[in-house]
């Protein structure tokens, strides 16, 4: 299994747990975490979901050896923003790519200090297409066009400046406790209500791109240049465009 599950006091706790690949998404899994996401939304003993991470890396991206299809991972992405209870990131160690589409995905995201994050997708000759789908509606634009297009790390500070964090403290469940402790208070058809109200730009987005998105990216994924940067990312060398 992939995807550890903790309870307590109406909060499930989903960890992902492959740290030997750095929690990369391969459809294994993708598939596992979409599971338990669905346990989770058809519980009414769970008021609300926490996703984080065994290891220093909360994810690294793709998986390139054993990827998930597009339409998996948009799935997947959709039932985070359409389930019924609140999903709150925790973050505690370095989010690439697609990780940072899980953690866009969530309607609340905390980090500690330390992590960092990088839209490494334009250094292996491809784009952040199917991440935008909850990232551009909640993101800055400048910070997304900047950091889209030169794959740089920023740190958590900067993240919760620019949209996608909520949140960025020295001790991530410190200051998740307060929040924790709220989303037990609330009720359910309270909570339901109200993220429908906080999500809707976001659905719209997913409606009326997602499959624009899928086909774009899955062009780039199949283009000689995205070979090349595959072939140099699995290898630890620069890819042969870089001056």
């Amino acid at each position: 299994m992939t995807i550890r599950t903790d309870h307590d006091r109406g909060i499930t706790t989903l960890t992902l747990d492959s740290p030997d690949t750095r929690n990369a998404l391969s459809a294994r899994l993708v598939d596992e975490l979409a599971e338990a996401l669905a346990r989770c939304g058809g519980d009414e003993a769970v008021r609300a979901v926490v996703l984080t991470h065994t290891g220093t890396t909360f994810s690294a991206g793709a998986d390139l050896k054993a990827p998930p299809s597009p339409y998996t991972f948009v799935a997947l992405l959709r039932r985070i923003v359409t389930l019924p209870k609140p999903v709150v990131a925790r973050v505690a160690g370095h989010v690439r790519a697609g990780g940072l589409g899980l953690v866009g995905a969530c309607d609340i995201a905390a980090a500690t200090a330390v992590s960092d994050f990088a839209f490494t997708e334009v250094r292996i000759g491809v784009a952040p297409a199917v991440i935008s789908l909850p990232l551009l509606p909640r993101m800055d634009p400048r910070a997304a066009e900047r950091y889209y297009l030169t794959g740089e790390r920023f740190d958590a500070a900067e993240a919760a400046r620019s949209g996608l964090l909520t949140l960025a403290a020295a001790d991530v469940d410190e200051a998740l406790a307060p929040v924790v402790e709220g989303l037990r208070r609330a009720s359910p058809q309270g909570l339901a209500a109200s993220k429908r109200l906080v999500t809707a730009r976001v659905l719209e987005t997913f409606d009326r791109d997602a499959e624009d998105l899928v086909q774009r990216s899955a062009s780039l994924f199949a283009s000689p240049e995205a070979r090349e940067g595959m072939t140099a990312f699995l290898e630890r060398r620069d890819p042969a465009w870089v001056l």
